[in-house]
């Protein structure tokens, strides 16, 4: 079937934002779909009685499709979604959610709440930009590739990541680091900070006011992607927690370290990033919260090892990279038996894949939102509550 073409409907969008359809008996997944489109498929790849396929045809298009405005969208592999109006993408990413949770953790939510992005466009305040130096090309990988796509204008940029975007790119050749493969980049409200420094670019110290703590952080640190959702991402994290010890795991520069420092009597925030437990560090500092402390390991170590962990715990947070929790956390978290867990995730699958042990331990899931982090893609953050 490989390279061949046949037709099918798409019924609904998947988990890795992928079209379902079926075809003689075989499930195919279609990228680039939306639900109800009628296409004509090619299949690139097969696997047992799946098929991995591409449209090379429209036939009928999905009252959800629209034309997408981006001229790299389809080779660009940084945005999946812009084939979708904006209500179709919020739907398919609770039936993404809701799909994760049914068939991994055997959790049935019939309704999600998905926070849109105050921005569809133009929103996005990290990222990540690869240099091929022998092609002299710059910009994100393409889809399903180490080929670098040459992007000239990013749509879900904010205007001043645009600009430095234009600027690097207006660079002599000469003048770039010849061993550069890649370029992070952040905002702040102070300006653009890029790691590694080169040239006239810094890997400059930024602010960020949020709710009513400041940050300070760079771009060797890890910092979200959409500012603009962030107040509303504390306020449903940590709800009206509060109490004797939390601990805060993953915690970065301490996006919520500081105001679990506000709520309880002591906290611990653990990092593996020695750049941003500085930050961290300093935040606590400027913010003058001294009841917080801030652990440089992994967090599978911290919780191996007795040293400096509390005996007591009353509130986890936890805000785990792709990967999600490793096996070990999730069995610390367990033994150590708090009242409240608040999962910060930007992953459904590993998501759902931690809650079934942790409901599995003794844990209720008391509340869960999505928040759309990340328009344009199929990727999705989600907040989950439990409670013993």
């Amino acid at each position: 079937m490989i390279n061949d073409s046949f037709l099918v409907t798409i019924e609904r969008i998947l988990p890795g934002g992928v079209g379902l359809g079926h075809l003689e008996g075989k499930t195919a997944f279609v990228s680039l779909a939306a639900a109800g489109d009628r296409v004509r498929i090619r299949v690139d790849r097969e696997k047992g009685n799946l098929l991995y396929a591409s449209i090379v045809e429209i036939i009928e298009s999905s009252p959800d499709r629209i034309e997408p405005p981006c001229p790299y969208f389809g080779r660009c592999g940084g945005c999946d979604f812009q084939q979708l109006n904006y209500a179709a993408q919020l739907k398919a990413k609770a039936d993404i959610i809701r799909d994760c949770l049914h068939r991994i953790a055997g959790l049935d939510f019939p309704d999600i709440t998905i926070v849109p992005s105050p921005s569809e466009w133009q929103y996005r305040a990290r990222a990540t930009w690869q240099l091929d130096s022998s092609e002299q090309t710059f910009g994100y990988y393409e889809r399903s590739s180490r080929n670098v796509c040459d992007v000239a204008q990013c749509a879900v940029l904010v205007p001043s990541l645009q600009s430095t975007l234009e600027q690097v790119r207006n660079t002599a050749p000469e003048d770039l680091p010849g061993h550069l493969k890649h370029l992070d980049a952040v905002v702040g409200d102070n300006g653009v900070s890029l790691a590694p420094a080169f040239d006239s670019f810094h890997t400059s110290e930024l602010t960020l006011r949020v709710k009513h703590e400041n940050y300070t952080y760079n771009a060797e640190a890890f910092f979200q992607v959409n500012q603009q959702l962030l107040d509303q991402i504390v306020d449903f994290a940590l709800l009206d927690v509060a109490g004797d010890t939390a601990v805060d795991l993953y915690c970065g520069v301490g996006l919520f370290t500081l105001p679990l420092a506000r709520r309880f009597k002591s906290v611990i925030g653990v990092e593996a990033n020695p750049v941003a437990t500085r930050f961290a560090r300093r935040n606590l500092q400027q913010a003058q919260l001294s009841n917080a402390q801030i652990v440089t390991a992994t967090v599978t170590d911290w919780v191996r090892s007795n040293k400096n962990r509390p005996d007591t715990v009353d509130f986890v947070l936890l805000d785990p990279p792709r990967a999600g929790a490793e096996s070990a956390v999730i069995k610390g978290i367990l033994d150590a038996r708090p009242s409240r867990i608040s999962y910060v995730s930007c992953d459904p699958a590993t998501l759902a894949r931690d809650l079934k042990k942790l409901v599995a331990g003794g844990f209720r899931v008391e509340s869960l939102r999505g928040f759309d982090m990340f328009p344009q893609t199929h990727h999705v953050e989600t907040i989950v509550h439990l409670v013993l």
